[in-house]
């Protein structure tokens, strides 16, 4: 009797992790692409698609961990969501922290809004993109400059 609830409890705990696993599951594409069994990352090379709750990352080449959801990519890369589109050199993902780190020369546009700077944090939670180093803003007309801005997608303002 007390192995028979074990059993069904370690079923339960494998069928409910699976469907979460699941759920998320990436969808990548690549011209080259292998498994590394040895770091357990998809090495991709050239023209590099991921799409993951409906983010899509493009890169020339890029490293994925399909158990954490993280991404290495680097070669011109562009995280997309509906119409925020950043573009830069390299982007590191945190996919089960919705957080994604954009280096070199990034930029974000949207609708009448146009931000550079050498690097952004970006959390799809809070919806909040922290550009950093040599800020250049351009919105509906008017340009500034900074070092730093907190910039909230969603509501469309700086912080």
């Amino acid at each position: 009797m007390k192995y028979n609830r074990i059993f069904l409890s370690t079923l339960l705990v494998f069928i409910l992790l699976t469907g979460i696993a699941s759920a998320a599951k990436p969808i990548i594409t690549a011209e080259r692409t292998y498994f590394d069994i040895n770091t357990g990352l998809y090495v991709l090379n050239g023209n590099v698609y991921i799409e993951v709750k409906n983010r899509t990352i493009t890169a020339g080449q890029a490293k994925v961990n399909p158990a954490t959801l993280e991404v290495w990519a680097s070669g011109g890369i562009t995280v997309k969501q509906r119409d925020i589109y950043f573009t830069g050199d390299s982007v590191y993902v945190y996919g089960t922290k919705d957080h994604a780190k954009i280096d070199g020369g990034v930029n974000l546009s949207r609708n009448n809004l146009s931000i550079g700077a050498d690097s952004v944090d970006f959390n799809w939670r809070t919806r909040v993109a922290v550009f950093n180093g040599n800020v250049r803003v351009s919105e509906g007309g008017t340009n500034w400059t900074a070092d730093s801005v907190s910039y909230n997608v969603d509501q469309n303002c700086f912080l």
